[in-house]
């Protein structure tokens, strides 16, 4: 179970307002880091997929992917923490992990938990804060949730919507 509380939050999760795909980030990362999200993959044994275009293919190890030629395909590997729930990285580059989900996935209480579940397992991880913002509002100071590493859990970061 989750800190937060869908009731609460639920306005973080309107596609109409927050966009269908919000941003979920992680900044000043390494191909380190990278490699350690990566390993995640296969400790919790999540379902993925990595692709290079409309190629899936076998996944590489991280510095594989972030040392590609920039006009190479657009890499993205796709990871299902939970039946249903999709979460898509793309190897933009290695100072920051990037990725979508699907808030039309993300609706109630159980998937909410789903969710901070996933953030609070790579925050840990990595021993960083994992933010969520609006879709293409990749801005460090406009987060509305995402995991603190000193509280060690999923915390709001804006105040909720009114519906």
């Amino acid at each position: 179970m989750s800190d937060l509380v869908w009731d609460e939050v639920k306005s973080f999760f309107d596609p109409g307002l927050m966009g269908t795909l919000p941003d979920v980030w992680v900044t000043d990362t390494s191909v380190e880091d990278w490699q350690m999200v990566l390993d995640l993959i296969e400790v919790h044994g999540w379902r993925s997929e990595y692709r290079e275009g409309d190629v899936v293919m076998p996944l590489p190890r991280a510095e594989q992917v972030l040392s590609r030629p920039v006009d190479a395909e657009c890499a993205e590997l796709r990871v299902w923490p939970a039946p249903d729930v999709l979460a898509i990285f793309r190897f933009m580059a290695d100072d920051a992990i990037d990725f979508d989900v699907d808030l039309r996935e993300l609706q109630g209480q159980e998937r909410l938990d789903i969710l901070c579940e996933f953030i609070t397992v790579i925050g840990r991880r990595l021993g960083k804060p994992v933010m969520m913002s609006p879709e293409g509002d990749w801005d460090p100071g406009n987060p509305v949730l995402g995991f603190d590493v000193e509280t060690d859990r999923v915390v709001l970061l804006a105040r909720p919507w009114a519906d």
